[in-house]
């Protein structure tokens, strides 16, 4: 099985939708697949709660790091 992952760009959503939609984008992920998070701001407090809430099955790996666009590759590793 080929690990999969899915694209969220939350750059146009409104501040207070983008959690909610970044964690349902994860949380519907199988072992091994990946969202790749594209924002607009410096997501380190995203990181910071889910280190808090999903400790342990999610590999945090930045590739662009601003001035204005943020790319965050968020794996499921259980």
């Amino acid at each position: 099985m080929t690990a999969h992952t899915t694209v969220v760009d939350v750059r146009q959503v409104p501040l207070w939708r983008r959690l909610p939609s970044i964690l349902a984008a994860f949380d519907a992920l199988a072992p091994g697949d990946a969202v790749e998070l594209v924002v607009d701001l410096d997501p380190w407090p995203l990181r910071s709660y889910v280190e808090a809430t999903r400790g342990g099955v999610c590999d945090w790996r930045s590739s662009e790091n601003g001035p204005q666009t943020w790319r965050v590759r968020l794996t499921f590793v259980k």
